[in-house]
């Protein structure tokens, strides 16, 4: 597999697109209030919003430069607008109307003619002919003024360096006081036969087409709320990601919320989903069943923590709330408390019905259940319904680990009274899991009590960590029973843009878990993809010309072994030399004729050079007078390196040694040997623990040296052999 991390087009397709296509407005707004935004045709879009407070704001916005989509699909940066009219017609119900004080605004902000920043405010209803609810707006921004009231409060828009532009939505009850409504409000605004014209009208979009690979896409509703699903599935069409698309509904911008004692907590109201959520997932849902796309929904135990009731969370042992690292933090339900149970098998309910209303098979994926564990490895497993429930347990994390269970078998249950043919899957994250297997990995999830298992360790794939993904996996399969067949596995994810390095090991998690034989393997998630820029290209795997078998023939006394190095000299007209070595190590040469001892030999090498159709295909050699590693120093320890390559010294040069004679490898830390490794290809050890801060590992083994035939003819025959002259029959070392 090969990847390319792309900053920025170059010479790849690019098409056109209208300024202000609806595909590309984005929605911001404040907590706790929520709106998104979604295409309803061609020159279309309609906002959804709740508002909780008199002075939430939701503001639709159109960017001069695009910062969300992937570098080979973006729009290119424009911000003069003066040569651009925009028109559309404005319809909207439980918001301010456009005559309203503090009626819909469009806000541009940029800077002026002088360079010095700005921001202006054009009063909609100022540009509007019909109704305050429905009406035609046209706005040329060669000409529009911001003020309340034309002319008298006219401020002249200089629109020729502008940043972003963004219309606002207000609740009917707005004020700016910074206090709750007397109840939550739910409105809506569309934007119709949305058109711009003049000559800035239109701009250039990246138009690429990645060719269609074996990975499959991961996403998530927290990183792209704000975005409209018709330009989400238009960056994972094009960057080559089919056949099943993961969703995770998110853990902060999915549920209604209701006032209590100075807060806003989940509520199930009338409905589970606040409106703008079920908007943004039917339209998601009905357009990737278009596409062709299965979709597996995503929820977890995971709530943002200011909206969760206080005896919903789990607590560790001095009472405080699980708390993820995340900023601001999510908690974690506790699995013995019946209301928040009974609160996250409503959400799957509906989110189950969007899936099915939208034609779509429910696949629905349970997400990391599990006990919150510190770094001591304790459990959250203290709040009141826990304690309770784990009351007089004779081994409380088994105990725990059943609690955990019937929590997620009861949800996988709630799922089926939607749809009885739902495809049930459950992921676990291993790294923490493992750490209390009884309580986090309970035996009530094996075989077959789900469809599949998805498995996730992105603290082990994203830093290389393979000896110990392949550790975690192996464990549970052991535990859980589901084979490779019925797994999936998702490879991730990349943090920080600063980490960008690590896609290589990314990419190498998603190679291993194919070759393994998993039924699915998702790269987690779009949102990294589309920030550094990640393209994905399966390609045929290189064919390996190597046959890892030893030559048949054992060299003679009279064989040639020729080292060979590649020094250029300069000599001065003083006489006085420059050399410069120019290869890293020397390769050694092999003529092996002389030491061919009968027929019987002859008739081995011919068909032996047959077989490797002389020089295309390399074998071992073993080398009679270098053939031996003894306590070579292959690595010293840091804490995290598991991996080291069997090397051979000679003074300060070092040779890699690939080719090792895998009964004969001892490995040592610090002088005492161990037996907790593995030999990959290569001549790579993994140990199964990273050693400490500078221990020395050394290594005793007995090696092969990897060559060829050198030339394509092999001339040898009877009549020569029996007089005494000797074929020549040389061999060439491969570098690997």
């Amino acid at each position: 597999m090969a990847y390319w991390l792309a900053d920025a087009r170059r010479g790849q397709a690019e098409g056109v697109l209208s300024r202000f296509d609806p595909t590309y407005w984005t929605v911001n707004f404040p907590r706790p209030m929520m709106a998104s935004v979604v295409t309803t045709a061609p020159d279309a879009l309609r906002v959804d919003a709740v508002f909780y407070r008199q002075n939430d704001l939701a503001g639709l916005i159109w960017e001069a430069e695009d910062r969300h989509d992937h570098p080979l699909l973006r729009y290119e940066t424009a911000r003069d607008f003066r040569s651009c009219r925009l028109r559309f017609r404005w319809r909207s119900s439980g918001v301010r109307p456009l005559d309203g004080v503090h009626g819909p605004v469009l806000t541009i902000e940029g800077r002026d003619a002088a360079g010095n920043p700005r921001a202006w405010y054009v009063r909609l209803w100022n540009y509007a002919d019909g109704t305050p609810e429905d009406a035609l707006v046209a706005i040329d921004f060669a000409t529009v003024q911001g003020g309340y009231a034309l002319p008298e409060e006219a401020d002249p828009v200089w629109a020729g360096d502008v940043d972003r532009m963004f219309i606002s939505l207000v609740a009917p009850g707005y004020s700016e006081t910074d206090a709750d409504l007397a109840a939550p409000a739910e409105g809506w605004a569309e934007l119709s036969g949305i058109a711009c014209e003049g000559s800035g009208s239109v701009l250039a979009v990246g138009d690429a087409i990645v060719p269609e690979h074996g990975l499959c896409i991961a996403n998530g509703y927290d990183d792209n709320y704000h975005l409209t699903p018709e330009r989400l599935l238009r960056n994972i069409v094009q960057l080559g990601w089919r056949g099943t698309i993961l969703h995770y509904v998110g853990m902060s911008h999915y549920f209604r919320l209701e006032a209590s004692s100075g807060g806003h907590y989940v509520s199930l109201g009338a409905t589970a989903l606040n409106v703008a959520c079920r908007a943004w997932h039917a339209d998601f849902a009905r357009r990737a069943d278009a596409l062709g796309y299965a979709l597996i929904l995503s929820l977890s135990y995971e709530l943002f923590d200011r909206h969760c009731w206080g005896d919903w969370k789990q607590r560790a042992a001095d009472g405080s709330p699980a708390l993820t690292g995340w900023d601001p933090p999510s908690t974690l339900l506790s699995p013995a408390h019946g209301g928040a149970m009974a609160y996250l098998q409503a959400v799957a309910r509906e989110f189950a019905g969007i899936a099915k209303d939208a034609g779509l098979r429910v696949r629905f994926q349970i997400g990391e259940p599990w006990w919150w564990t510190l770094p001591d490895g304790s459990l959250c497993i203290h709040d009141a319904a826990t304690v309770a429930a784990l009351a007089g347990a004779s081994d409380v994390e088994k105990a725990a680990g059943a609690l955990l269970a019937a929590s997620t078998l009861a949800l996988r249950d709630a799922v089926r009274t939607v749809a009885p043919d739902a495809e049930l899957l459950l992921l676990v994250f291993a790294p923490t899991a493992l750490v209390a297997p009884d309580a986090n990995v309970p035996l009530g999830w094996a075989r077959p009590a789900f469809d599949a298992l998805q498995l996730e360790d992105y603290d082990w794939a994203a830093t290389g960590d393979e000896a110990a993904s392949a550790r975690g996996i192996a464990a549970m399969e052991d535990r859980l029973g589901y084979p490779a067949p019925d797994q999936h596995y998702l490879s991730g994810f990349v943090l920080r843009p600063e980490d960008r390095w690590q896609w290589a090991n990314v990419v190498a998690a998603a190679g291993q878990a194919r070759r393994r034989g998993v039924a699915q393997t998702f790269v987690w998630a779009l949102p990294q993809v589309l920030r550094d820029g990640f393209v994905h290209f399966d390609q045929e795997e290189d064919v390996d010309a190597f046959d890892d078998v030893l030559f048949p023939i054992a060299m003679g006394r009279e064989a040639e072994v020729v080292p060979e190095v590649s020094t250029s000299i300069v000599a001065s007209a003083g006489g006085q030399e420059k050399r410069n070595a120019e290869w890293a190590e020397a390769r050694t040469s092999y003529d092996i004729g002389p030491g061919l001892r009968s027929e019987e030999d002859i008739v081995e090498l011919l068909a032996f050079f047959r077989a490797r159709m002389g020089p295309a295909r390399g074998f071992r050699l073993r080398d009679p007078f270098d053939w031996e590693g003894w306590d070579e120093l292959i690595g010293v320890g840091d804490g995290a390196r598991t991996r080291f390559q069997l090397v051979k010294r000679y003074g300060a040069v070092v040779r890699r040694i690939t080719r090792p004679i895998a009964s004969t490898l001892q490995v040592m830390i610090d002088g005492m040997e161990t037996e907790d490794f593995e030999l990959d290809a290569g001549g790579v050890v993994t140990l199964g623990l990273a050693p400490t801060e500078e221990s020395v590992v050394t290594a005793h083994f007995y090696f092969d040296v990897p060559v060829r035939f050198a030339e394509d003819r092999l001339s040898v025959s009877r009549a020569t052999f029996q007089a005494g002259a000797l074929a020549s029959v040389p061999l060439v070392e491969i570098r690997e």
